[in-house]
């Protein structure tokens, strides 16, 4: 498929004459469009779910998951991976992110970075790609001779790999173990694909890897249980999630959080198992660091 036929470069015609509407006509016609983007993602939930499982088994056996990408797709893996640490508390090294560009491509432009296949191999091999890991690419057209590159040299080094992609019959979804496609279509700002296909790419990255982590066990139901509580806001919502997961009062909370040493995964188990903090670290330990396993297995 040539780039003029790719879908997400197409003329949408629900925003046609964009630039004669009023404010509010502008904003109600992206607005309508964005709608269309989670029926898009819907489509490939069973790929997103395979994708997750495979991270999870990844993350498991100590391997790591790296996303690839340049421009706006570059750019949301770069969040999604810096996230991971605060939320989950990830070791920064679990998670990696490589940008075309490089870390200044975060807040300036480099567009010219994404049309070199080597700059894509180089790049990802400084990170040394192995069996252990597994490499998400993401790219809407699908084509981006940048992160096919590196898809290929991971596929190489024996790594899983992934496609995030907005076009069907994509190179880089046919070189990828797992494709996820999210047809999204002709932009309202035609081939602007920070727009409905970077919607998409964030959605789908929320997915991959908040459900590997549901997966694993670093959240407890729904609750951010191992949320690195470094400031105000984040010691009362660890106290907060302890009061509704232990079921018991704010002292009780902020004594076991205390004795725990602002450590929420720990002071959970002891107020569910009544363990000691050396007890309930030894039960995670265990458990490897599935919360959950670490206080049914008591």
């Amino acid at each position: 498929m040539t780039f003029r036929h790719l879908s997400t470069e197409q003329q949408n015609v629900a925003s046609a004459e964009l630039d004669t509407k009023s404010a509010l006509e502008i904003a109600r016609i992206i607005n309508n469009e964005d709608k269309k983007v989670a029926l898009a993602v819907e489509q490939a939930l069973p790929q997103i779910a395979e994708a997750i499982d495979a991270i999870a088994d990844v993350i498991r056996k100590g391997g790591r998951l790296i996303y690839v990408g340049a421009g706006t797709s570059g750019r949301l893996a770069a969040l999604d991976a810096a996230e991971c640490p605060p939320t989950f508390n990830t070791d920064p090294k679990t998670i990696r992110y490589v940008l075309a560009g490089g870390p200044k491509a975060l807040g300036a432009p480099a567009e010219f970075s994404e049309d070199s296949r080597a700059r894509g191999r180089r790049d990802l091999a400084k990170l040394k790609p192995g069996r252990k890991d597994l490499v998400v690419g993401i790219t809407a057209s699908g084509r981006t001779p940048y992160t096919v590159a590196a898809l290929e040299y991971a596929r190489g080094k024996g790594a899983r790999t992934v496609a995030v992609v907005c076009n069907q019959n994509s190179e880089l979804g046919q070189g990828a173990e797992i494709e996820i496609v999210a047809e999204v279509g002709p932009e309202a700002l035609s081939g602007s694909t920070r727009m409905k296909a970077g919607t998409a790419q964030k959605m789908i990255l929320n997915m991959l890897s908040t459900g590997a982590m549901a997966r694993l066990g670093y959240v407890y139901g729904n609750l951010m249980i191992n949320v690195d509580s470094k400031n105000q806001k984040l010691v009362q919502r660890g106290l907060a999630t302890l009061e509704k997961a232990a079921g018991v009062d704010r002292p009780t909370a902020t004594k076991a959080l205390k004795d725990a040493k602002n450590q929420i995964p720990i002071a959970l188990i002891m107020l569910k198992t009544g363990s000691s903090p050396t007890q309930a670290k030894r039960k995670l330990k265990r458990a490897k660091g599935n919360v959950r396993r670490a206080i049914e297995e008591s």
